[in-house]
């Protein structure tokens, strides 16, 4: 059983929002277990569905670059915020997406890619880029996409650079309509998914394991009403498929007008392209997702520096 202590109990009120004396219950009902009690928060109806976790470790660049039926995004990681500025750091980001189209989305493949006006690797740049700033780095991953007719769309929301920001996005849209109107509706697109975050493109796509969780959790809320199994069925298929609407790209309602299905708006867009249209992926990068930053108590510091003071 792992220890329940007052820092394991703030994660999970960070992650339910539920209340200080609930999240403890829940972890001494779960042996402390921080995801089993984030579940048992959402059967008991104290907590909505689980957040996630706002706090971001990483500082740097997510880039992005493109070229007809094939694109990039990679993240490149410093400490930071001050170097994501550096005219040098922003040169070599911008390049390892540019190199990225030709890696295959393999980071390490990247890495190992000789690096243009050199005699040596993507790694080895970014090396001597540390030692000239002071500041570790890392190429942390790379994903490309492509379509075999079509093209592939990049967006980076709140650029400081072409190409260059926190959030980048890339999708794919297969077609053999008019490139420049084909072109529009993927800017469009990667704007939603840069706004709404879906996990994946169609139903189809939904994680098994992630989608069986959410049916646990539905069902034990619905039987806490009372109401009986054929009853609570039909609930938690209803329920299911809101849960679609939230995570699925082609199932969520369009940012832009706030009204239609984006899976409708692909459909109505080919009559203008001049082809069917069809989404065939997507990926989006928002820099330092996954990564805790280590959360330093200053007080604790100063106390520590000065009790070793002699």
């Amino acid at each position: 059983m792992a220890e329940i202590t007052a820092s394991l109990v703030k994660e999970l009120r960070e992650k339910t929002g539920a209340g200080m004396m609930d999240c403890k219950k829940a972890l001494n009902e779960t042996q402390g277990d921080l995801e089993g009690a984030v579940d048992w928060l959402r059967k008991k109806g104290l907590a909505a569905a689980a957040k996630k976790s706002g706090r971001v470790a990483a500082e740097g660049l997510v880039a992005v670059a493109t070229a007809g039926t094939k694109g990039a995004v990679v993240e490149v990681n410093a400490e930071t915020d001050f170097v994501a500025r550096n005219d040098k750091f922003q040169a070599f980001a911008a390049k390892a997406a540019e190199l990225a189209l030709t890696s295959a989305g393999d980071v390490e493949a990247l890495k190992a890619a000789a690096y243009p006006g050199t005699s040596h690797t993507a790694q080895d740049e970014l090396t001597s880029l540390i030692a000239t700033v002071g500041e570790n780095m890392n190429l942390r991953r790379a994903v490309t996409l492509s379509v075999s007719a079509g093209v592939v769309v990049s967006y980076v929301h709140s650029a400081i650079a072409p190409g260059l920001g926190k959030i980048g996005v890339l999708v794919a849209l297969e077609s053999t309509g008019d490139a420049g109107k084909l072109a529009d509706l993927g800017k469009q697109i990667a704007m939603h998914i840069a706004a709404a975050r879906p996990d994946a493109l169609d139903i189809a796509d939904v994680d098994s394991s992630s989608l069986e969780r959410e049916r646990n959790v539905l069902a034990e809320q619905a039987r806490a009403s009372g109401k009986p199994e054929n009853i609570i069925e039909k609930m938690v298929e209803g329920r299911v498929r809101k849960y679609y609407e939230e995570v699925c790209l082609l199932e969520q309602t369009y940012v832009i007008d706030g009204e239609t299905k984006v899976r409708k708006v692909v459909e109505n867009a080919a009559k203008d392209i001049g082809a069917p249209v069809k989404v065939t992926a997507f990926t989006r990068f928002a820099l330092g997702e996954g990564i805790e930053k280590a959360q330093t108590d200053f007080a604790a510091e100063v106390a520590a520096a000065a009790g070793g003071q002699g």
